[in-house]
């Protein structure tokens, strides 16, 4: 290509976000280098203020809690790993879902999914309740009782799929279908899969949203958070709400989370693999009573999980064969496998949510939903699988 016809850097940006492959757009999208000096990895905005060139006049940003061009870089990015028009990024999972909440009015009604994370479950049931906003929960596979929420007048359905922690998968598509034909609106939580994996936009949803604690940041190191879009008047709201109720993130985990989404795909392949041969090896084990994976034929919307997402992800979910105390012994016990909250990292985990991630759901919320006191949920890390397998075949043995 002659050097006059080579197209501009903006005219670069936008192709890698419709003409290129998801491994590298990962790489570019949001990634372009530095003007000033060339230098291939942006720089960290680590400002809180910006010059203006006359009053009321800003280059461009006026304070990072506004704005800033480490958000910029990522929202570009997460607006092209999920195929949307727009992105906006928060300080958590939690500040974004808040985000989207407080654009609700009392006597508005969110319809969720009832296997819900327990911080979603949270902020829904003790804060916006508070606030007049009403929200239902009930099985998602059950279009007849959606619909009925739906008839009542409902604003939002939240969705999460696959779900935390019992692995339960939504045909999203259908959902959507349904939820705009009573003018509804639908988000879904699409953290467990990632953009590699899933794209909601595609398949009808209004909002996406991320924890990009987990598979985008990807190494424990960040807490952060992403909604993604192709509605210009969400995207006006959701900066907005991001400015005006403090739920920016800081420039320096941005910077990390950008940096961390151009390995995602590699990461997505080997928490997926690792995970496809622990859940198989488990579901043979005689002290496991039931495997939950998408990825497994036995489970119950496999053919959904197959015919929505391109692979299913890193998070296996097990009931084992002995009681809670031994349990609990058990997975204390694990050598690789850390017992933390949290999931989606270069490092495997592993959880019990009845005590960590889901404490704040009552019990008999919980059991109503199948998170069984036994339950553990563990996040497959990316290191070797054989390792991994000697590790927990090892430690149940021993139970």
């Amino acid at each position: 290509m002659d050097e006059g016809k080579r197209p501009s850097l903006e005219i670069r940006k936008l192709q890698f976000m419709t003409d290129y492959a998801f491994s590298t757009r990962a790489i570019h999208a949001g990634q372009n280098c530095e003007k000033e000096f060339g230098a291939v990895v942006p720089p960290i905005y680590l400002t809180s203020t910006y010059a203006q060139e006359y009053p009321g006049k800003p280059k461009k940003y006026d304070y990072s809690r506004g704005g800033n061009p480490n958000f910029a870089n990522l929202e570009a990015s997460l607006a092209s790993l999920e195929k949307g028009e727009f992105s906006t990024v928060y300080n958590s999972g939690l500040g974004a879902i808040s985000s989207i909440l407080s654009h609700l009015k009392p006597g508005n009604r969110v319809v969720s999914i009832d296997d819900v994370y327990g911080g979603s479950f949270r902020v829904l049931q003790r804060v916006f309740q508070n606030f007049g906003i009403e929200s239902v929960f009930g099985d998602m596979n059950d279009f007849s009782w959606i619909e009925n929420e739906l008839k009542k007048g409902a604003q939002i359905v939240w969705l999460e799929t696959p779900t935390n922690p019992l692995l339960k998968v939504v045909d999203i598509k259908a959902v959507a279908e349904l939820t705009h034909r009573y003018n509804a609106e639908l988000v879904v939580d699409n953290t467990f899969a990632s953009p590699y994996f899933q794209n909601p936009l595609v398949l009808g949803a209004d909002l996406v949203l991320h924890s990009s604690t987990k598979y985008l940041g990807g190494h424990s190191d960040i807490i952060g958070g992403g909604v993604i879009t192709n509605n210009a008047a969400w995207k006006e709201k959701l900066d907005f709400s991001r400015m005006a109720m403090g739920f920016n993130p800081s420039p320096f985990d941005t910077w990390l989370t950008s940096r961390s989404i151009k390995t995602l795909a590699v990461r997505m392949e080997k928490h997926h693999s690792n995970a496809m041969t622990l859940a198989k090896k488990l579901e043979q084990h005689p002290k496991v009573k039931k495997v939950f994976y998408p990825g497994l034929p036995s489970h119950p919307q496999h053919e959904i999980a197959k015919k929505q997402m391109s692979g299913f992800s890193g998070i296996i979910s097990v009931i084992l064969d002995m009681d809670l105390e031994t349990t609990k012994k058990v997975i204390a016990s694990f050598q690789l496998f850390i017992l933390a909250e949290s999931l989606g990292a270069v490092e495997s985990l592993v959880n019990h949510p009845a005590s960590m991630t889901h404490a704040s759901i009552p019990r008999e919320v919980r059991l109503a939903t199948g998170v069984e006191d036994g339950l553990i949920r563990f996040s497959v890390g990316i290191e070797d699988p054989d390792d991994l397998w000697n590790d927990l075949n090892e430690s149940l043995n021993r139970s």
